[in-house]
C-alpha cells in the first residue's frame, strides 16, 4: 500500500456499494483476496481505499456508486484531516473554474509531476481571487502530493455538477459529518437576515448609492460562510472568522460562489466585488476597524463569559454602555452598529434572553432612545442551532446626523402566524416560506415608503393581532425594557370567534365519520410465510427502479416538496433554494413516484400524485421511481414503511438518524400480487389521512374552546 494512503471504515466500504455493514462482514470471511486492515482497531479496522476501490470494482461492485459518494470517501479519509482535504479540492476546484486549460495542462503529467509543478498555478488564482494577504494558503507540493488523486477525482465531480455544486457537496458532508464542531446557520435563515438587510437598503433614506454600486457587507463572525453567501450582488464581502481553518473555507466558498477572474459569473448567477477574509478574535482584534459598511449580517457565538469583558471596558465602540459579561450578544450589537455607516442596516441572530435580561436593559433602553434598534423578530422553534428554543433576530440601523430617533420598534412572531402551517415548529420542519412570508411582510409594511425614518409613525399594516405591531418605544422604557416579541403582542381572535369554531366542529364530525368507514377491519392472525427478499439497492442496479436524492434547486416556476410536506402530508410549499447547475435539470416529481425522507428513522413515505406532479424534489428527500410495468408504487410504498425494515436500514450519528434506502427490502412478487397489496396500503394512507385532518382539526376546536371561554369571547353555555 502506498505510503499515507487514504483509508476507509467498514461503514465507509459499504456506503461505497450501497449495501449494509453486514454484507461487508460476510466479504472478509467469504474472499480471500478481500483487502486487509491497514489501520484502526480490531473493533474498527480501516482498510486502504484504492485497494477497497479496486477490489469493489472487479467484484463488479462499484459501478452504481455516484462519483461523488466516491470523492467523499477519499476526503473524509484523507491521512492529513478532512478539513485540510477541503482546503485542497477547494483550491483545485478554483484553478479549474477559472483556468481550466491551464488544469488540464497540469493534470497530463504524473500524480508526483503534477503535485510540484500545481502551487504555482494555485497561488496565481487565488491571490487573483482572494488577494495576497489571504487567510488560504497556497498548498506546498509534498503537502499536495497524498491529495492528488482526491483531487483529479473532485475535478471529474466539477465536470458533471459544476466546481461550485462540487465544493458544496463536500462541504455539506463534511458539516453533516461532524455537526458538534460547527455552529450552523440554516440557508433558509441566512437567506431571510440577508433579505431583511437588503429590503431596508432600498428604502428612502437607506445608505446613500446603495443602489448604485456594490454594496459593502461585513459579517463578524463568519463561521461557514452562510451569511455571505446569502447576499445577493452586486456586493463587496468582507468576513472574519476565529478559526483559521474555518476561514480558509469561507474564503473558497466565497470565491466558487461568485463571478470569476474573468468576470464570467458564476452558475449561481451572481455577481460580487472582491472578497476579503481574515482570521482572527472580532471583539479583542477587530481585522477591519476603519470600515463603514452597507449592511452587517451577524450569527454571534450565545452566551460567551471570555469575550474580552476586562480589557475592552474603554473600548470606544460601546456607544450604548458598556456590556456586562453576561451580555456578549449586546458587544456583538454594537460591534455590528460601528461598523455600519449612517443608515446602514445590521441583522443579527440573538438568544431570547437577550430581549429580557436585566443585566442588558439599560443598552437595550439606549438603542431604542436613540432609534438604532428597529425590529425584533421571533422566529419558530428549531429555525437554528440551539434547536429547543425560538431565537430572535433584532434588525439596528446605524442612527443619521440630524434625525429624529424612530418613535417606535416592530416586534414581530412568525410562530404565531397563520400562514405557518400547523406543527410547523422543530428542528427540519419550519416552514420558511410561512416564516420569510411574515418577516418581509410585516418589516416592508413598517417601513413603508409614506413612513421613512424621519421621526413620524409607522404604518398601521404593520399591526397584526398576534403576528406583528409597531409598539411605541415609550411603552418599553420601564423598569424591565422587555423585548420579546410575545410580550407585546395582543392575542389574535379565539378560533376565528364562536362562528368559526362551530364550523371546525362540523368539518371535525365529518371527518371522524370518514375516518371510522376507512379504518381497516382486524385481520384474522396467520402464520409469517417464507418469502424472497431483495433491496432497492438490487432492483436499482437490475433497472426495475431510479434512485435519486433530492437538491431543492430549481428555476423559481415550480415549487418544492419538502421534508415537512412528506411528514405532514400537504401541498409542495418551498421555494427553490438555488438555480442549478447548466449540466444539472431540476428533478422534477412523476405520478407514481415514492419519496422517503432521509433523516430522522422515522416509517414514512408517500406517493405522488397527479396535484403533486411536477413538483420539484426537496432536500433531505430520495426519490424512488419504479417501472410501472414490474413494480407498483402503493405496494412499494407500503413496505418500506415496516418498522423492522427502517431500522435495518438506519444508520445513528451522534444528533440524527439516516436512512439507507438501498438497504430497504421487500418481497419478490408477481405485480398481479404486488397490486392486491398496493390497494390495501392505499386504503391505509386514506385513513391516515383523515386522522391526520381530524387531529388537526382537533387541536384546533379545542385551543379555540380554551381561548374563548378564557377571553370572554365564547360563553360557558
Amino acid at each position: 500500500m502506498p505510503e499515507n494512503s487514504t483509508e476507509v471504515t467498514a461503514a465507509g466500504i459499504a456506503r461505497l456499494a450501497g449495501v449494509g455493514r453486514a454484507a461487508v462482514s460476510n466479504w472478509r470471511r467469504r474472499h480471500a483476496d478481500f483487502p486487509r486492515p491497514v489501520g484502526g482497531t480490531d473493533t474498527s479496522p480501516s482498510f486502504s481505499l484504492p485497494e477497497v476501490e479496486r477490489w469493489l470494482r472487479d467484484q463488479g461492485k462499484l459501478a452504481e456508486v455516484p462519483l461523488r459518494e466516491r470523492v467523499w470517501q477519499r476526503l473524509a479519509g484523507h491521512p492529513a484531516g478532512a478539513v485540510t482535504a477541503l482546503i485542497h479540492a477547494g483550491c483545485a476546484l478554483l484553478l479549474v473554474r477559472d483556468r481550466p486549460t491551464a488544469w488540464l495542462e497540469i493534470t497530463a503529467v504524473s500524480d508526483a509531476r503534477m503535485a510540484e509543478i500545481l502551487p504555482v498555478a494555485l497561488d496565481e488564482v487565488l491571490t487573483a481571487r482572494l488577494g495576497a494577504a489571504r487567510v488560504v494558503p497556497t498548498p506546498a507540493g509534498p503537502d499536495l502530493l497524498t491529495s492528488v488523486p482526491l483531487l483529479r477525482a473532485t475535478a471529474e465531480l466539477a465536470a458533471e455538477t459544476g466546481a461550485r455544486r462540487a465544493f458544496e457537496f463536500l462541504v455539506d458532508r463534511q458539516l453533516d459529518a461532524n455537526p458538534r464542531q460547527y455552529t450552523l446557520t440554516p440557508p433558509d435563515l441566512a437567506a431571510l437576515m440577508a433579505a431583511l438587510a437588503e429590503q431596508d437598503a432600498r428604502q428612502p433614506g437607506g445608505p446613500a448609492g446603495a443602489q448604485a454600486a456594490a454594496r459593502t457587507v461585513l459579517d463578524p463572525a463568519a463561521g461557514t460562510g452562510a451569511l455571505l453567501r446569502a447576499v445577493g450582488g452586486p456586493a463587496t464581502l468582507y468576513g472574519q472568522e476565529a478559526d483559521a481553518d474555518l476561514a480558509a473555507l469561507t474564503a473558497l466558498r466565497l470565491a466558487l460562489h461568485s463571478e470569476n477572474a474573468s468576470g464570467t459569473p458564476s452558475s449561481s448567477g451572481a455577481a460580487r466585488g472582491t472578497i476579503t477574509v481574515r482570521t482572527g478574535d472580532t471583539l479583542r482584534a477587530d481585522a477591519f476597524p476603519q470600515l463603514a459598511a452597507d449592511a452587517v449580517l451577524c450569527h454571534p457565538p450565545f452566551n460567551e463569559r471570555n469575550w474580552g469583558h476586562e480589557e475592552l471596558a474603554y473600548d470606544p465602540r460601546w456607544e450604548y454602555g458598556f456590556p456586562a459579561r453576561t451580555e456578549s450578544e449586546l458587544a456583538w450589537v454594537q460591534h455590528a452598529l460601528s461598523r455600519l455607516r449612517e443608515g446602514g442596516t445590521a441583522v443579527l441572530l440573538m438568544p431570547p434572553a437577550a430581549a429580557s435580561r436585566r443585566s442588558g436593559r439599560r443598552i437595550r433602553a439606549d438603542l431604542l432612545r436613540r432609534g438604532a434598534l428597529r425590529a425584533v423578530i421571533a422566529l419558530p422553534a428549531g429555525a437554528a442551532p440551539p434547536y429547543g428554543i425560538p431565537l430572535h433576530l433584532w434588525v439596528l440601523r446605524k442612527p443619521g446626523t440630524g434625525r429624529r430617533p424612530a418613535p417606535e420598534l416592530l416586534v414581530v412572531d412568525t410562530a404565531e402566524s397563520p400562514e405557518t402551517a400547523p406543527g410547523a415548529v422543530g428542528r427540519d420542519r419550519i416552514d420558511w416560506p410561512a416564516v420569510r412570508t411574515t418577516a418581509l411582510g410585516a418589516w416592508t409594511a413598517f417601513r413603508h415608503p409614506g413612513a421613512p425614518d424621519d421621526g413620524q409613525t409607522a404604518h398601521a399594516p404593520a399591526d397584526r393581532p398576534g403576528v406583528s405591531r409597531a409598539v411605541p418605544v415609550i411603552e418599553l422604557l420601564d423598569d424591565d425594557v422587555d423585548l420579546a416579541p410575545a410580550r407585546h403582542l395582543p392575542p389574535p381572535a379565539a378560533g376565528g370567534g364562536a362562528a368559526e369554531l362551530g364550523r371546525v366542529a362540523g368539518r371535525l364530525d365529518e371527518t371522524l365519520k370518514l375516518a371510522a368507514r376507512l379504518a381497516p377491519e382486524p385481520a384474522a392472525p396467520r402464520e409469517p410465510s417464507g418469502r424472497t427478499l431483495t433491496t432497492v439497492g438490487e432492483l436499482a442496479r437490475s433497472g426495475v427502479l431510479r434512485l435519486r436524492t433530492g437538491l431543492g434547486t430549481g428555476d423559481g416556476r415550480a415549487p418544492v416538496l419538502t421534508e415537512h410536506d412528506v411528514l405532514t402530508g400537504t401541498a409542495p410549499s418551498g421555494t427553490p433554494s438555488g438555480t442549478p447547475a447548466p449540466e444539472e435539470e431540476p428533478l422534477l416529481l412523476e405520478p407514481g413516484d415514492v419519496v422517503v425522507p432521509v433523516l430522522g428513522g422515522g416509517t414514512v413515505t408517500r406517493v405522488v400524485d397527479d396535484a403533486t406532479a411536477g413538483a420539484v424534489l426537496g432536500r433531505n428527500l430520495q426519490l424512488l421511481r419504479p417501472d410501472p410495468a414490474a413494480l407498483d408504487s402503493w405496494f412499494l410504498a407500503g413496505f418500506l414503511r415496516g418498522t423492522a425494515n427502517n431500522r435495518q436500514a438506519s444508520s445513528y450519528a451522534s444528533t440524527a438518524t439516516r436512512l439507507d434506502a438501498r438497504r430497504l427490502q421487500l418481497p419478490r412478487l408477481p405485480l398481479a400480487e404486488q397490486r392486491g397489496y398496493g390497494e390495501r396500503f392505499r386504503e391505509l394512507a386514506a385513513f391516515e389521512d383523515a386522522l391526520r385532518t381530524a387531529g388537526r382539526l382537533g387541536g384546533q376546536l379545542l385551543q379555540g374552546m380554551y381561548d374563548g371561554l378564557t377571553d370572554g369571547t365564547v360563553a360557558p353555555e
